[in-house]
């Protein structure tokens, strides 16, 4: 299917009507920037995470995993920045009580035979252009200009100058004179540990889960044989209390990530070595799950917008309906936070390497990807619509590995209780091994056209012929080919179509 054609109207619809994901909340009417994963929903976020972490730790030597708490001390975050520097910058429209990120409202100077008329300003969008420029030739004509519009040249309001604020129309009203000079809003969500709500209690859900590794790196050390060079990786909650959350599950308050923080000697060589090595690696993990390659790009942050301790950062991207956004982010991070650590606590984070008898701040590489970004961007990579005879047919083409429901298992017919009985005895079977489902309502065709729709793999029908022989015809999502085999050639055969 083109690009184009996958738009998130469909992802939508397709969640909702399917059990994928529903607004948190909803009865009451919902809570913005939170989410639910209904039934399908939650066993292909569980598939995501048992790979990742199958992928990172089991199947690999020198990593280790960890699970660290949601509430840290607030030191922590005192110590690594967050305290003071996990801002966004705000504005407020002081007339429609709208609120933006700073970086995500822009702005552009309209100028007619070198005068500036005006100005507009677009939410950011991947037609944002498009706006702008239909927005310009609105105020050309409003102000009876004549003469060539100067290409629309959009800036992010953070680029403005303070006396522009005034001259800069609100996106909300399309008026200007009512949007306020960025500040900075810290993203932490703030509660209390203990009996006493004050200054004492404060204490901060994390928005993010490296900081739980860095302070037990010191735990690690001391409690496995871990040598240089070496990962810990963690799968949990994070918590961010974004200005604007939206595009459905890309951008919301609460979110998982799956992080891990590799640690490595602190020469030159070895961090621009593992440093490449990650990106291609992780870049591979992605095609491996099915994720449109044609779909995946790289972004390398400059030197200018890099913070002040990382020595190289890159975005492993992904063109989502709404436009190329970050998928998975892996940086250089230098020795900054067990540096950061050691000094605020007075614990030693030094590292003894045994071979040259010398103690050093370990640096780090982190691979960062949040659950909730790749689950959208595999159901985007996954959605399809094609014919069968003439009928339409939405699919989700999800790797099996991936896919909520490995095998679905029909009955031919429902009203013959021994094709019903050996059917349902097929899936008692292997509910023990995978997830599958039981279905008997409706024509087989119907039957075939739901599981379709939500990325079930392979469809087991029971016939006649399997009360003679034991054979089933197992039926390919994808190709809609179907086989006779036996029980134990269908289990081989989808076993084999698991594993990455």
């Amino acid at each position: 299917m083109p690009y184009d054609a996958v738009n998130m109207e469909e992802i939508l619809s397709l969640c909702r009507r399917r059990g994928f994901i529903f607004p948190s909340s909803e009865i009451y009417g919902g809570l913005a920037g939170f989410f639910d994963y209904g039934p399908l929903g939650s066993q292909m976020r569980k598939n995501i995470k048992d790979l990742w972490w199958c992928s990172m730790t089991q199947w690999r030597d020198g990593i280790v995993g960890i699970d660290t708490a949601i509430i840290l001390h607030p030191r922590v975050w005192e110590a690594s920045g967050h305290l003071h520097g996990f801002t966004d910058p705000m504005v407020d429209c002081k007339a429609s009580k709208m609120r933006y990120r700073a970086d995500q409202l822009f702005f552009a100077r309209v100028i007619v035979e070198g005068e500036t008329i005006g100005y507009v300003s677009v939410l950011d969008g991947i037609d944002k252009q498009v706006r702008a420029e239909e927005e310009a030739q609105k105020l050309k004509r409003r102000l009876a200009k004549k003469g060539e519009l100067k290409p629309i040249q959009l800036l992010p309001y953070t680029d403005a100058r303070s006396e522009e604020y005034v001259k800069i129309p609100s996106p909300a009203t399309g008026q200007p004179g009512t949007l306020t000079p960025p500040r900075a809003f810290n993203l932490m969500f703030q509660t209390h540990v203990g009996a006493l709500e004050d200054t004492t209690s404060t204490a901060y859900l994390r928005p993010e889960t490296a900081q739980g590794i860095f302070v037990n790196f010191k735990n690690i050390l001391d409690s496995t044989r871990v040598k240089l060079p070496f990962g810990i990786a963690q799968i949990g909650r994070s918590f961010r209390n974004e200005i604007t959350p939206r595009n459905f599950i890309f951008r919301s308050r609460e979110f998982e990530q799956m992080e891990m923080e590799f640690f490595i000697d602190d020469s030159e060589e070895s961090w621009q070595h593992w440093y490449s090595y990650w990106i291609e690696e992780r870049l591979r993990w992605h095609r491996s799950l099915g994720i449109r390659p044609e779909w995946l790009g790289l972004e390398v942050h400059p030197r200018e917008k890099l913070a002040h301790y990382s020595r190289a950062c890159t975005d492993i991207t992904f063109r989502y309906p709404f436009g190329a956004q970050e998928l998975e982010g892996i940086a250089a991070r230098g020795d900054f936070d067990l540096r950061q650590h050691q000094k605020a606590s007075g614990v030693s984070m030094e590292y003894f390497d045994e071979t040259t008898r010398r103690r050093f701040l370990p640096h780090v590489i982190e691979p960062a990807l949040g659950v909730d970004r790749l689950f959208l961007a595999l159901l985007c990579s996954a959605y399809d619509e094609d014919e069968i005879e003439g009928e339409k047919r939405n699919v989700l083409r999800l790797h099996p590995a991936v896919a909520p429901i490995k095998a679905a298992i029909f009955p031919l017919v429902k009203n013959k209780p021994e094709l019903v009985e050996l059917a349902e005895n097929l899936h008692r079977r292997w509910r023990k091994k995978w997830p599958v489902a039981y279905d008997a309502s409706g024509a087989i065709g119907r039957r075939y056209r739901r599981m379709d729709e939500i990325g079930t793999p392979f469809c087991i029908t029971v016939d006649f012929q399997s009360l003679e022989d034991g054979t089933f015809t197992l039926r390919d999502r994808d190709s809609t080919r179907q086989l006779r085999l036996s029980e134990a050639e269908i289990t081989a055969e989808i076993d084999s179509k698991l594993s990455l």
